[in-house]
């Protein structure tokens, strides 16, 4: 049976950064979809007309958008959302690291992450590349549980062999036979892929790093993912721990870490040189706005990766992010800009861009979702303004779509979204 739901819509199926007219609004607009692709979209006068047996929801008085997309998120960290007056070093130690520690209790594991796929969900989110546990069993849980969950997930094993809690570190032989197992196990089941993890270079060893580029030639389409240029205390410790390489990138490019498939988190503080090198292997960075100002690491440099070509998207960078709302991370993103001399500033098509279209290409699903063009997979969600609320008196008097894009951005929050599906499946809602 072919649906039709009606409602304003919104998506980006062509990139803002380098041209006009890549927002495509229907203020009474239409997704048809059957067997979990989408078949039209446009106004609701013609996507009707062109499938009169569908069945017809009508959802006028919400606004149907892509599912959002969130390139950088920690499943462990759910509990340290909030911890104020640290920064990345310090706040690692004292009250990340040790909360992660606790994923060892394989019942704890679990519950953390029923409850932050279920977070994830409620709040808009379709596809996410997580960063995972150091324990073998938690990663098994979350791979379970996300299976279960019909989100589309891609994470892996984090690994560290130095600078952190001993009971998060491992040898270089144990992290490949426990990778190699998970790969084994859960790349390309469902919905889920697996990628190569080393939590950052501070934390790895020349060893190490030489088993994450082994473990990508594991198998076909796996993601690489870790951290790079974050705060400027981290940056002099890798120049300290790596003195022959040139710089932070260099400490993954000589071991093949970087190529199409990788994503690297945050890069608030980037040579021109990595840029340009970044842009060459067409690797993706997750900036991460609301995580850089909490705890003081700096502003993301958006302008200077849009002039060396450098592709990023969106992360919201739990739990050192204030909350895994990617509407609540398109703000952080424009507030930062705008804040920033000489900073970019950014349209609300832009943001759902970084918020959608943007991840699906960082994390190789361009043609999978991203957008709402027929023939991809029907990832959407419902926002719908909780009646008497402030986001539903602004929407009442929005002068223009764009307009009506900006107030999501600025105010949706979880309590507006109130259905997501995969593949035409409910998720939530």
């Amino acid at each position: 049976m072919t649906t039709i739901v009606r409602a304003l819509l919104a998506h980006t199926p062509r990139d803002p950064f380098v041209g006009d007219g890549a927002l495509e609004a229907f203020e009474d607009g239409a997704l048809a979809f059957a067997g979990g692709r989408i078949l039209a979209v446009g106004d609701f006068a013609q996507v009707r007309a062109e499938h009169v047996d569908a069945e017809v929801r009508d959802e006028r008085g919400a606004i149907l958008l892509p599912g959002l997309i969130d390139c950088h998120v920690h499943y462990p960290q759910i509990a340290v959302i909030g911890a104020m007056g640290l920064e990345l070093l310090d706040w690692l130690r004292t009250r990340t690291l040790p909360e992660e520690a606790k994923l060892a209790d394989l019942d704890y594991a679990t519950e953390t992450a029923q409850v932050f796929l279920h977070a994830l969900a409620r709040n808009g989110t379709t596809t996410a590349l997580v960063f995972g546990s150091h324990f073998p069993a938690a990663q098994e849980a979350l791979f379970e549980a996300a299976d279960a969950s019909g989100l589309r997930i891609a994470s892996g094993l984090v690994l560290s062999d130095r600078n952190l809690l001993p009971e998060l570190e491992s040898t270089p032989a144990a992290a490949y036979e426990a990778s190699h197992a998970l790969i084994e196990r859960w790349h390309g089941r469902g919905r889920l892929r697996y990628a190569v993890t080393p939590r950052f270079s501070v934390s790895c060893t020349d060893a190490m790093l030489e088993v994450c580029g082994r473990l990508l030639g594991e198998a076909e389409d796996l993601l690489f993912t870790s951290h790079l240029n974050e705060n400027r205390s981290e940056i002099a410790l890798v120049r300290e721990l790596f003195p022959d390489a040139g710089d932070y990138l260099a400490t993954y490019e000589r071991f093949g870490l970087v190529g199409e498939r990788s994503v690297l988190a945050h890069d608030v503080h980037p040579t021109a040189g990595e840029l340009t090198r970044l842009a060459a292997a067409r690797a993706s960075v997750a900036h991460c706005p609301s995580s850089n100002a909490f705890l003081g690491s700096g502003v993301f440099p958006l302008g200077r990766h849009l002039e060396h070509g450098v592709r990023f998207a969106l992360g919201t960078d739990v739990g050192a992010g204030t909350g895994l709302s990617l509407f609540k991370e398109g703000l952080m993103a424009y507030h930062m800009q705008m804040a920033f001399p000489g900073g970019r500033r950014l349209a609300p098509a832009e943001i759902l861009y970084l918020a959608t279209a943007a991840g699906a290409r960082a994390l190789g699903l361009a043609d999978e979702v991203g957008d709402l063009s027929p023939g991809k997979s029907a990832d959407f969600i419902l926002v719908r303004p909780p009646e008497g609320s402030t986001l539903a008196a602004v929407l009442a008097r929005s002068p223009s779509l764009e307009a009506t894009l900006g107030s999501l951005f600025t105010l949706a929050r979880e309590e507006s979204v109130v259905e997501v599906r995969v593949a035409g499946e409910p998720v939530f809602g």
